[in-house]
């Protein structure tokens, strides 16, 4: 039972650690310390990894609570009842939860608010596009939490983030915010402007 117990906690840590590079920026954000957010960032390469272990190390634990049991004949009292911890149905809740964190980066932007904005340019020539490269964004959580802190800059008319192609294009009013302004809002997430550069 405590090898089953094992495996349950280290399925548990893996599938945390899997996604946790894409729940710091969340957390971040509700905590209100937007410059954690890439401080697990580092863990994006080894993700894989983790996803393989949880499934390999639950599939085990699932594999071991279902094999048939051997018959002992004896003259024995029968088994107690065992433990919440050691039942089908903590299994189930733990191998849930670990779904839910190991999907994470593909719903976190529902934690991130909405930036309606009314824009009202006054001068189409005060119109700018720049590209800014960005290092350690890893996951869609990454690009969420660029896009907010960007917008929350008056002047932005639209902030696109990608970290897949680590970048981020910001089209702007020069005369309400300028380059320097967004290249501080965006290094204040934990993420660095490597490069910029006027489309």
């Amino acid at each position: 039972m405590k090898s089953e117990n094992k495996l349950i906690g280290i399925g548990l840590f893996s599938a945390i650690a899997a996604s946790l590079c894409c729940i710091t920026p969340v957390l971040a954000l509700i905590a209100g310390v937007s410059g954690l957010a890439s401080a697990f960032s580092w863990l994006e390469p080894v993700r894989p990894y983790f996803i393989g272990l949880t499934i390999l190390v639950l599939g085990f634990a699932w594999y071991q609570k279902l094999k048939p049991k051997k018959q002992i004949d004896c003259n024995c009292d029968k088994d107690e009842k065992p433990k919440f911890i050691q039942t089908k149905m903590f299994l189930g809740i733990v191998t849930a939860f670990a779904i839910i964190m190991l999907a994470f980066p593909y719903y976190s932007s529902i934690f991130y608010p909405k930036t309606e904005k009314q824009i009202i340019v006054v001068d189409k020539s005060n119109i700018q596009k720049v590209e800014f490269t960005i290092n350690g964004m890893t996951c869609p959580s990454c690009e969420e939490h660029v896009n907010h802190e960007v917008n929350k800059l008056t002047g932005i008319i639209s902030s696109n983030a990608s970290y897949e192609k680590g970048k981020a294009i910001v089209e702007f009013d020069d005369s309400k915010t300028n380059i320097t302004e967004i290249e501080k809002a965006i290094n204040s997430t934990g993420y660095s402007v490597t490069s910029k550069k006027e489309k």
